[in-house]
């Protein structure tokens, strides 16, 4: 017998105090109960994005998001700046290109992120682009982007909105939306917000609304116009996810018990413990620009990752991502976003050990759990 521990980026281990107050019976989402904690969920949700804009809560996975911002921004014709360095950047240009947007890419190897001179040097040749579509994090290569640098320098270039997926970011990179002059900023349950999957939360500034009210609404569920209204009563234009919306307000109130940055810190001290065990073993990162969300390790020559992972899973109870597109079967990723502490990266490192030994794999014993944990103890 074995304990099971999720190391994936979505879902992410979920507070026990959470679980339990998700437990609790059932209450209608127009009653005063519910509203009562829909409004301080709306509060504290501003917290989370450093923003004194309207959050809006969605009953949807994180891409529905993205496709509100997509759909309720771009009208058709119009020319969108996007960067393809991942899966989940690849899908913004997907997006445009469903709604009858025209998008320009820009094309990155897994790993690499987009300079702010790549991204300029585009503005200048397409004044006319009316949004940047930006990945924070992007989870399939476990890279960051330096979004607040290139908001900073688009923004003395061109009027174009900055749009973010901060799916794997916010809540546990720094993302400061109103300092940084973003426009919209876009995140999912559950990766940094520590629930279930199910809820997506739109971050819209005043600038964006002002491209909204001359876009073509050609969404219904999705329509950012319709989410306004409602919130202005305080209220959801559908039928929300209660029972996720009240777990989200409880894990907001221990974000905020902790202090946003000291969560970004926490993040911070994981990765970094995490890069220097992997790094002790031999292994590779991805990522030139490593995320503090998510690492992307590349398998050992020689290993493959079926009987990895099987080893890893099946007899050790850890559950890891591997890779997507190229990349599948050729590395494995780590979470540390959300509900983890130093010992749970220490478990990690010591599986690995063991799930590498199990396979063949070279290496000397105990040298991953040595370095992440002198790590640890020289940084207390």
């Amino acid at each position: 017998m074995f304990k099971k521990r999720l190391f994936t980026p979505g879902p992410t281990p979920v507070p026990e105090n959470i679980m339990l107050r998700m437990a609790k019976s059932i209450i209608h989402h127009r009653n005063p109960e519910f509203k009562e904690i829909f409004a301080e969920l709306n509060e504290n949700i501003k917290y989370l994005f450093q923003t004194t804009q309207d959050v809006f809560t969605l009953t949807s996975s994180g891409t529905g998001a993205m496709e509100a911002s997509v759909a309720n921004v771009i009208n058709e014709n119009e020319k969108a700046i996007f960067v393809n360095g991942g899966k989940f950047g690849e899908r913004w240009g997907q997006l445009i290109k469903t709604f009858g947007g025209i998008p320009v890419e820009i094309k990155k190897d897994w790993g690499d992120p987009p300079t702010v001179d790549e991204i300029i040097e585009l503005i200048k040749k397409y004044p006319e682009v009316k949004a940047i579509f930006l990945t924070h994090s992007e989870t399939s290569s476990g890279t960051i982007t330096d979004i607040k640098e290139i908001s900073r320098a688009v923004h003395q270039f061109s009027d174009a909105l900055i749009v973010v997926d901060g799916i794997t970011s916010v809540g546990a990179i720094e993302l400061k939306m109103d300092e940084w002059d973003l426009d919209i900023v876009l995140t999912g349950s559950q990766k940094g917000l520590m629930i279930p999957p199910g809820l997506a939360f739109i971050a819209v500034s005043e600038r964006a609304w002002k491209k909204i009210n001359q876009t073509e609404n050609r969404t219904f569920y999705l329509s950012l116009k319709r989410a306004k209204k409602a919130l202005e009563s305080g209220d959801t234009p559908w039928t929300p996810a209660i029972t996720l919306i009240i777990g989200a307000n409880e894990a907001l109130k221990m974000i905020k018990q902790e202090g946003i940055e000291n969560v970004w810190k926490r993040h911070s001290r994981l990765a970094e413990g995490i890069r220097i065990g992997v790094k002790a073993l031999g292994l590779n990162l991805l990522s030139k620009s490593p995320s503090n969300a998510i690492t992307a390790v590349l398998m050992p020559d020689g290993i493959e990752f079926k009987k990895f992972n099987d080893a890893l899973k099946h007899e050790f109870g850890i559950t890891v991502a591997g890779g997507q597109e190229n990349y599948k079967g050729k590395l494995f990723r780590i979470s540390h976003l959300g509900y983890y502490d130093d010992f749970d990266m220490i478990s990690m490192i010591s599986a690995l050990e063991f799930a590498l030994k199990k396979v063949g794999y070279k290496f000397e014993p105990a040298s991953g759990v040595s370095a992440i944990q002198n790590y640890f103890l020289l940084n207390l």
